[in-house]
């Protein structure tokens, strides 16, 4: 058997457990996951809410398990239970160690929508011993924000000899954040202490937020950015990429949009308003570089269907050799599995040549 195969070998249908499963990504993995064939658990602490879903959802193949991220016994047995989880309910700075601790220790496979940077570090930190043991694979942030840029990333350094800094530029418009995205805002806004990668090496601390200009390609074009924006690439691309720097900027004009903290209430249509362009730009140490990038519309359903076709992958035995906790670009080959986003729509892709 493979690190990332099911340890459920007899079950012919997988079973995907979707953790925070009433909210907006939750929704949008579920329906995305039946789509795709497979059974599911609904999970998430609100009862009432998943019963509502599952009966909305209809069908033999959804199932419920009440589990609040505080009740360890309920979530190691729903990990037990399912071949993967995929985790939606943010922030995951409150909520991440449970759950993927729940995987890690139960050998079941996990991928969630993590944004933050200290989350994400914990789960390399802390996690990676036990994952190695029980045969696990943890994928964090495996979605829009984090997943895109490490695999960008990925394909863009792909035979640069020696990479100076790798820079990925985020340009939104029209994003409505949910309560859960609005509550991970505000703890993040907060932060004193920042995870950065400067000079080769992983830094924690203090650090002044400037603007700065990206290179969008067209037809969005250079743009004011926030720098730096605090997503979990400082900690993922170095794994996969020897470069001396890695930042993440964000257009200005994103959080000056007059909705984006109003829009909790927002119907799934307007929240699929969202354009987006995700570029990635690698330079090199003597000059030069690559550039990477893709556009489309709707982040959340971008990040939903990456975080599905990773689950889907790592339960028919199709992800890494190996297991432990490892970054998108890490866990699969990144050129294909951007390709195969872009073949089910979630965006276009324009990849520098192979």
């Amino acid at each position: 058997m493979t690190a990332q195969a099911s340890h459920h070998e007899s079950r012919n249908t997988p079973l995907f457990a979707v953790y925070g499963a009433n909210g907006h990504t939750g929704r949008l993995v579920a329906t995305e996951l039946l789509a795709r064939g497979g059974e599911l658990i609904l999970a998430g602490r609100n009862e009432r809410a998943l019963r509502a879903l599952a009966d909305e959802l209809g069908g033999e193949r959804v199932r419920v398990h009440p589990a609040s991220v505080d009740d360890r016994p309920a979530l190691r047995a729903l990990a037990e239970s399912a071949d993967v989880i995929v985790h939606c309910a943010g922030p995951f700075t409150n909520t991440a160690e449970p759950v993927a601790g729940a995987a890690a220790e139960t050998g079941t496979a996990y991928v969630d929508h993590a944004i933050e940077p200290h989350p994400v570090k914990h789960l390399f930190d802390d996690l990676q011993a036990t994952a190695e043991r029980t045969g696990a694979v943890l994928i964090p942030q495996m979605s829009f924000y984090g997943g895109l840029g490490d695999l960008l990333a990925a394909v863009a350094a792909s035979g640069l000899p020696d990479v100076d800094k790798v820079t990925v530029g985020y340009a939104v418009t029209g994003w409505r954040m949910t309560q859960g995205a609005v509550n991970t805002a505000n703890l993040l806004i907060g932060e004193i202490d920042r995870i950065g990668f400067r000079d080769g090496a992983q830094v924690i601390g203090p650090v002044e937020i400037r603007n700065a200009v990206f290179p969008f390609p067209p037809p969005v074009g250079p743009r004011t950015t926030i720098v730096p924006f605090p997503s979990g690439e400082v900690v993922t691309i170095p794994r996969h990429v020897p470069a001396r720097t890695v930042e993440v900027q964000l257009t200005a004009s994103t959080f000056e949009e007059e909705q984006i903290f109003t829009s909790v209430d927002a119907s799934p249509e307007d929240r699929a308003r969202t354009e987006f362009t995700v570029a990635v730009q690698v330079t090199a140490a003597g000059g030069g570089g690559r550039n990477a990038h893709v556009r489309g519309r709707d982040i959340w359903r971008a990040g939903a269907v990456a975080s599905v076709e990773a689950a889907v992958r790592l339960a028919h035995g199709e992800g890494p050799g190996k297991s432990g906790v490892l970054s998108a670009a890490e866990a699969f080959p990144a050129r294909p599995f951007l390709e195969r986003l872009a073949e089910l729509g979630t965006f276009t892709a324009t990849l520098p040549p192979d």
